[in-house]
């Protein structure tokens, strides 16, 4: 049985300007003297952090985020707020990383607020920080880090325990119409491999079924260019669009919009796409 207490549920929350902050709290089995150390020191800070940090945070510093060649460039911040040994915050990049500690008898309440701009990339930051953190409680109690892919099953649990797998209903020039965003697990290439079966697209064809919501009479294909878009007619709504951008880097960005008849259901419309974006997200860690 885990000695520590379940940590209570990450969440997301508005953080103004269109941007969201991911909430996060763990028990560390340290004290807060230890967990200072494993933020500021640099050599400790690559045991767990993503990226080797340098130099180590002091009031106001500037600091550089060092990557590997495949990982991609090294990145830039400056520390915003140091008070030993409770309250580390800084910026990397455009985002904004706040590290607070406080006493939890022998050990250390770590509160993580990640705040930055890309919603639907939530899942994707919760999978890796969680995994961190894991990596940060094994560090100071000298245990095996157990490494997970943050990119599978934990990102698809984060998906639903922060909200993000809902879709919304607009109105534009033309009507009514749902839309979905979704950070997928895998590259475009695989996800279209997923969505085609064993079909090829053909403009003016048919969509393969794994485009299409369960139920529906989907129209011909009117824009095709894999594996990143494919539109079809929706009789006698409009259409369907199924975009595949880069999000997170760590596979596609799916936005999937439908338009809306007057005499449809919007709730109904959204439970049906709903569905199909849950088969084809619970389909992708597999491939």
């Amino acid at each position: 049985m885990d000695a520590h207490p379940a940590p209570p549920p990450d969440a997301l929350t508005p953080a103004g300007a269109g941007r969201t902050a991911l909430r996060m709290e763990r028990v560390i089995a340290a004290p807060p003297v230890r967990v200072w150390a494993a933020l500021t020191e640099p050599e400790l800070i690559a045991g767990w952090f993503p990226a080797r940090v340098t130099p180590a945070p002091t009031p106001g510093a500037a600091l550089v985020f060092h990557f590997s060649a495949a990982e991609g460039p090294d990145t830039t911040g400056t520390v915003t707020e140091l008070a030993e040994p409770r309250l580390l915050a800084f910026t990397w990049g455009e985002d904004e990383l706040r590290f607070a500690s406080a006493p939890a008898g022998d050990d250390t309440l770590l509160t993580l607020t990640h705040t930055f701009g890309d919603h639907y990339g939530a899942a994707s930051f919760a999978a890796g920080w969680d995994r961190c953190l894991a990596a940060l409680d094994a560090l100071l109690t000298g245990r095996e880090s157990v490494v997970m892919d943050p990119s599978g099953e934990l990102h698809e649990r984060y998906v639903r325990l922060l909200g993000l797998d809902g879709g919304t209903v607009t109105t534009g020039d033309g009507g009514p119409s749902i839309r979905y965003e979704r950070q997928l697990v895998r590259p475009a290439e695989t996800v279209w491999a997923a969505l085609s079966g064993s079909a090829t697209p053909l403009l003016g064809g048919p969509p393969p079924p794994g485009f299409t919501a369960p139920g529906e009479r989907p129209g011909p294909i009117t824009a095709l260019r894999p594996p990143r878009l494919l539109a079809y007619e929706r009789p006698p709504a409009g259409a369907v669009r199924w975009r595949l951008g880069t999000g997170t880097g760590h596979g596609a960005r799916l936005v999937l919009t439908a338009d809306l008849a007057p005499e449809e259901s919007a709730p109904d419309v959204l439970a049906a796409w709903r569905n199909r974006i849950e088969a084809l997200a619970a389909e992708l860690p597999d491939r």
